[in-house]
C-alpha cells in the first residue's frame, strides 16, 4: 500500500530569495512530507521590481536550502493575466498538492475559492525581510547581504545582480 504523502505549496516571487522566505519554508517542512516552491511571475526579469530571472531565483532558493530537512521542488508560475484560470494553471503544471500556504490576499482568494485549504503563515520581521527594501538596499548601498542567506550573496555576485539592478534603475535623462 501506498504512503500518503502530504504536499503544500509556497508561492512566492523571491525577488531576491531572503531570510523571511526562509523562516516560512523552515515551518512548512515541520508541517507537511514535501514542500511545492513556486517560483511566481516566472515570466519577469530585468526591471526594478523583478530583476532576477525565474532560472536565477530558483538557483539562490536550492542552494539556501541545501540543509532543509524536507522534500521539495522549485518550479516556475507565470502570470496569467485572467486571474479566474490562475489556479488551474498552477495546479496543471505543479506536482499535486494538498494546502496551499499564503499571505498575499489575492492567492488566498484564489484558492479559497476552489476549495482548496489556504493557510497564511506569520511573517518573519516583515518590515525589513520584503524584497522591497533589500532591493532599495542594494540600490543605495546599503547592508542588504545581512537579510538574505550566503548562498543568495553568492548568486547575486555570480549574476553582477547589483550592477543589473542600478543600470535598470537608472534614467536616460541628461
Amino acid at each position: 500500500m501506498t504512503e500518503i504523502v502530504v504536499r503544500g505549496l509556497y508561492i512566492g516571487r523571491f525577488q531576491p530569495y531572503h531570510y523571511g522566505h526562509q523562516s516560512v519554508l523552515e515551518r512548512i517542512s515541520k508541517q507537511v512530507d514535501e514542500i511545492i516552491i513556486g517560483v511566481g511571475s516566472a515570466q519577469m526579469s530585468h526591471d526594478i521590481n523583478n530583476p532576477f530571472t525565474a532560472g536565477e531565483r530558483i538557483m539562490m532558493i536550492t542552494r539556501s536550502l541545501e540543509d532543509l530537512d524536507c522534500r521539495y521542488y522549485v518550479i516556475p508560475i507565470e502570470d496569467l493575466q485572467r486571474n479566474a484560470l490562475w489556479v488551474a494553471h498552477v495546479t496543471s503544471i505543479s506536482p499535486p498538492f494538498q494546502r496551499v500556504f499564503s499571505s498575499n490576499p489575492l492567492v488566498v482568494q484564489l484558492f479559497s475559492e476552489r476549495n482548496i485549504p489556504v493557510e497564511s503563515p506569520e511573517m518573519y520581521e516583515r518590515k525589513s525581510h520584503s524584497g522591497t527594501e533589500i532591493r532599495q538596499r542594494m540600490l543605495s548601498g546599503g547592508d542588504w547581504q545581512k537579510l538574505v542567506p550566503p548562498a543568495v550573496v553568492d548568486v547575486i555576485e555570480e549574476i553582477k545582480g547589483i550592477e543589473r539592478l542600478q543600470r535598470i534603475a537608472g534614467t536616460d535623462d541628461e
